[in-house]
């Protein structure tokens, strides 16, 4: 490299030292994390004081720079990888997805269309519709045979928002004013679904009621849309929850999908955490009807190896959501354009711009192989099974909720303050964190199994804490 010696730029030799000792940085942290407590012991504001006031006027050392993971932003690190970690759903990573997202990063391509990102585009297009395969989805999903296809986004909560986009616009396309537009989905669904159709322009949301188990209650929703039509109103995009963030529920796909239908309605399907667990054959009944909705999302960022963030995003028919999002300016006209084979997946989602995020789920696929990923998740799901056993048979306590797959719901039979100091009480430990909850004013506890280093031995530990920690209580034989 010409004029190295007056280049503002880390001399290359120097990057290769510096990122073997990155390297063996945070492969010293994978090795040693289950040591680490949980949550940092500090309060709001305590890593900000330790940082300077304004920005360095003069370049510093990256030693100095190293050292400062350590100093400055290790004290403030909840250890999400932490094989104790039980708490939301996993914030999955792995070595080799690392390593993939350490290329990407370095070769920075801008994804925005098929010309200025050959290899990013069709590594993603293949590597999605490997996916379908795997994941028991319809064929008509491969972009090879259409008209489905899928797109990597930055969240499930941005392909909800991108689903609700596309609904509103065909909907007013057909003659439907925006304010008569209306959006269903369940009391339990995620809150990215009031969000996203509150920044799509949606002034009517719908929470319909639950059954017992906690889906949506399907004469509800159906009441609910002759309610809105005898309103004058437009039902337009429904969401089905294949597992509710609170306990895994799964919506009853196929007779939302017969109503949704009726009503040319848009449905959307939130597998964001449940989704990964369709690698396996023997849960996809959970999702029975799917091949009936017109959109599916699903997060391999959660519990498929792979780090934040990775967000798979399908469409049926690719023409309703190319046809919603293209805009082509002359500046974005280029030879490729207009070739089928050439996809310009900016015209896919919101931003123009666009990371290389299939390089890691690519690794990812490739170093574990599908058997291995079926492994890694039906062993999360048998010990959550076994430690539900054990609560069941324990008179202290109670489920809360059917399981699933790897989220165990439960609650002290002393009512929600013995629950609540209970979970405190774990989390308190350092070595386990989960997540209280709340539905209909009964507290419970979400115990989330899926993180990358979990072992059985940890899950021992969890109810070692849970036994010691919860109290005899008046119904306790």
């Amino acid at each position: 490299m010409s004029n190295a010696e007056n280049s503002p730029h880390l001399p290359i030799e120097d990057f290769r030292n510096y990122g073997y000792q990155l390297v063996d940085w945070l492969a010293e942290y994978f090795r040693s994390i289950d040591d680490k407590r949980i949550l940092p012991e500090i309060s709001p504001g305590d890593i900000r004081a330790m940082l300077p006031e304004t920005a360095p006027e003069h370049a510093e050392h990256m030693e100095d720079i190293i050292a400062d993971l350590d100093h400055v932003v290790m004290p403030g690190m909840a250890h999400w990888q932490h094989p104790g970690w039980f708490a939301f759903f996993p914030s999955g990573v792995s070595p080799v997805s690392v390593l993939g997202e350490f290329v990407a990063a370095g070769l920075a391509t801008q994804g925005m269309m098929w010309s200025t990102a050959p290899a990013a585009t069709e590594i993603e297009n293949t590597v999605l519709d490997w996916l379908v395969d795997l994941l028991g989805l319809p064929s008509s999903w491969r972009i090879d045979t259409g008209p489905g296809g899928g797109v990597l986004q930055m969240s499930a909560s941005d392909s909800t928002h991108l689903s609700l986009v596309v609904a509103r616009h065909h909907a007013v396309e057909a003659g439907h004013p925006t304010d008569s537009l209306v959006a269903y989905g369940s009391e339990q669904a995620h809150s990215s679904i009031e969000k996203g159709a509150r920044i799509a322009g949606f002034r009517h949301i719908r929470s319909i009621p639950v059954d017992a188990s906690f889906c949506l209650n399907v004469d509800a929703f159906e009441k609910q849309i002759g309610l809105d039509l005898a309103d004058g109103l437009i039902p337009t995009w429904v969401c089905s929850a294949v597992g509710t963030t609170s306990t895994t529920a799964m919506d009853p796909i196929r007779p939302i999908a017969a109503i949704a239908r009726d009503h040319g309605m848009w449905h959307h399907a939130d597998a964001a955490y449940a989704g990964s667990a369709m690698i396996c054959p023997e849960f996809r009944h959970l999702q029975d009807g799917v091949e009936l909705v017109d959109s599916y999302t699903f997060n391999p960022h959660k519990w498929l190896l792979t780090n934040f963030d990775c967000s798979v995003f399908w469409v049926a028919d690719r023409s309703k959501l190319i046809n919603t999002l293209s805009i082509l300016p002359a500046y974005l006209k280029n030879e490729s354009s207009g070739n089928p084979a050439a996809i310009d997946y900016r015209d896919w989602h919101v931003p123009l711009g666009r990371r290389f995020r299939a390089l890691k789920l690519w690794f990812v696929l490739r170093s574990y192989g599908a058997e291995k990923l079926r492994s890694f998740v039906r062993s999360h799901v048998d010990w959550a099974e076994e430690l539900e056993n054990r609560l069941a048979l324990d008179s202290r306590f109670e489920i809360v909720a059917p399981r699933t797959l790897a989220l165990v719901c439960f609650r002290h039979v002393g009512g929600n303050e013995t629950t609540k100091s209970l979970a405190n009480a774990i989390n308190a430990s350092g070595t386990t964190y989960l997540t209280p909850s709340v539905i209909d004013d009964t507290d419970f506890i979400r115990v989330s199994i899926g993180s990358t280093w979990t072992e059985r031995r940890h899950i021992e530990a969890l109810w070692e804490l849970i036994d010691m920690n919860g109290p005899p209580s008046e119904y306790h034989l």
